[in-house]
């Protein structure tokens, strides 16, 4: 099987750090297209639709995965999430991007938005696949301010993203999600 070099798939949210992620690694030269997976989140229904909308904007292709079987995801920290998701972007991709990413930021508390965590996965899913894709994160030491101000400055559109885990609207104002937004203005 041949990898494109050239090629990034972006683990897309709906929110402002995967957008700007896809809007980076395009305007590095990469062929970018996105992948959405639907694990059950509370969210998955705005954030399907924002991922939609950011697609349509940047013109992405997507692909959407959904995960059945399993419990409700409560609002909060979900173990192993990254991970699952880079796992499932591979095998969705079977290999065919050089690329997966993610736009993790500095500043979390959760290991899978660590730079140890983009190395010791980026490190697994090279074995995996002979060393033909391999992760990155190119936001993993950027604070969530200073991605939303590289996202203002490429004159990105706030109003198609979403970001809150309870998945409501009018948006919970409560979880983590939602006070980053409101600390940054958006």
């Amino acid at each position: 099987m041949e990898t494109d070099a050239s090629r990034a798939t972006v683990l897309m949210s709906g929110g402002v750090d995967s957008a700007a992620c896809a809007y980076f690694l395009r305007s590095q030269g990469m062929t970018v297209d996105g992948i959405f997976v639907d694990y059950g989140q509370a969210a998955a229904l705005r954030e399907a639709h924002a991922v939609a909308a950011v697609a349509n904007y940047l013109a992405l292709p997507m692909r959407q995965i959904r995960l059945s079987g399993t419990d409700a995801c409560e609002v909060g920290e979900v173990l192993g999430r990254n991970a699952f998701l880079l796992f499932a972007a591979l095998l969705a991709t079977r290999g065919r991007s050089a690329l997966l990413a993610l736009g993790v930021h500095a500043g979390t508390p959760y290991y899978d938005c660590s730079p140890a965590f983009v190395e010791t996965v980026s490190k697994t899913i090279a074995e995996h696949t002979d060393g033909r894709v391999s992760v990155v994160a190119p936001f993993v030491t950027w604070t969530k301010k200073d991605i939303f101000d590289y996202f203002r400055s490429a004159d990105l559109p706030v109003a198609l993203t979403y970001s809150c885990e309870a998945g409501t609207e009018p948006t919970c104002g409560v979880c983590a999600s939602c006070w980053d937004r409101k600390a940054l203005g958006c």
